[in-house]
């Protein structure tokens, strides 16, 4: 198996979530269960789906730390 660049380094800042607004779009915004990208499945393996996914599909803000 391949070790990743990134083991036992610090993440880098555009790698990191801002986690206040990634709670903030949890609250705020509701999947469309007529869109397949925006489902939320769940299995065996755990939760499957994300609000990132979402995110793309619905143009809301960007999530990450660069703003």
């Amino acid at each position: 198996m391949k070790v990743s660049p990134y083991a036992g380094k610090p993440a880098e800042a555009s790698m990191l979530v801002n986690v206040p607004r990634l709670v903030t779009a949890y609250y705020a915004e509701q999947p469309d269960p007529s869109v397949p990208e925006q489902r939320v499945a769940f299995g065996t393996s755990a939760h499957r789906g994300s609000i990132c996914l979402y995110r793309e599909h619905k143009k809301a803000p960007d999530l990450s730390d660069k703003s």
